[in-house]
């Protein structure tokens, strides 16, 4: 179990839908007086545990059906992105059925100044225009075709390199379908991209206290 600091208070943890059965009859079993409020539930001594819906799940009023809905397969799609490198994938269920992974040259920092200084962060910057101009080209390739089966679209590494990519025009289809979430992940690779859909998959929980 995944546990951090919730902006605003309270915590997070992360469940695995296997384990969510097993965390709902603990969190009763510590706490008396539990109302169910939709997805929120609120404990006599002020504790509160909100359920937070995974991606693709449509929407729902009480948790037997979040339950439920938790059981379901999607179409998920990923694109996990960061400067230099790309990760698009679609995933029928377990199975990864389309993937493309790709790096992009990114010159590293110098320590020079001056005009050097400034002709390097020049170059630094093309170079990750052309990163990002290639990663909407594969990110089109892979996820376009699936764009109307996807439940959801999730992406995940810098924000503003993801930003970038789906401001490509072509990429619009996708804009509807994707998560609110961005996910924390390290340099795209095909282990970071199957890695993704496990995380992605986990029901995150907000606690408080």
């Amino acid at each position: 179990m995944k546990a951090g600091p919730a902006k605003g208070g309270g915590r997070w943890v992360e469940i695995s839908p296997s384990r969510m059965v097993g965390w709902l009859d603990g969190f009763y079993g510590r706490h008396e007086g539990v109302v169910e409020v939709g997805l929120l539930m609120c404990a006599a001594n002020g504790d509160e545990a909100l359920l937070n819906p995974t991606p693709g799940m449509p929407a729902v009023t009480t948790i037997d059906e979040f339950l439920a809905e938790l059981k379901v397969d999607r179409t998920l799609g990923f694109l996990l992105a960061r400067r230099g490198a790309v990760a698009a994938g679609v995933f029928q269920g377990d199975e990864l059925i389309a993937s493309k992974v790709e790096r992009f040259y990114q010159q590293g920092r110098t320590a020079a100044g001056g005009w050097s200084q400034q002709r390097f962060a020049r170059r630094r910057a093309n170079q990750t225009a052309a990163g990002v101009r290639e990663a909407a080209d594969i990110a089109a390739r892979v996820l376009l075709p699936s764009a109307d089966e996807l439940d959801a679209l999730v992406c995940g590494g810098d924000r503003g390199i993801v930003e970038e990519i789906l401001a490509d025009p072509r990429l619009e289809p996708l804009r509807d379908k994707r998560f609110g979430r961005l996910l924390e992940v390290p340099e795209p690779r095909r282990a970071v991209l199957l890695e993704a859909l496990e995380a992605a998959r986990k029901v995150r929980i907000r606690l408080v206290p």
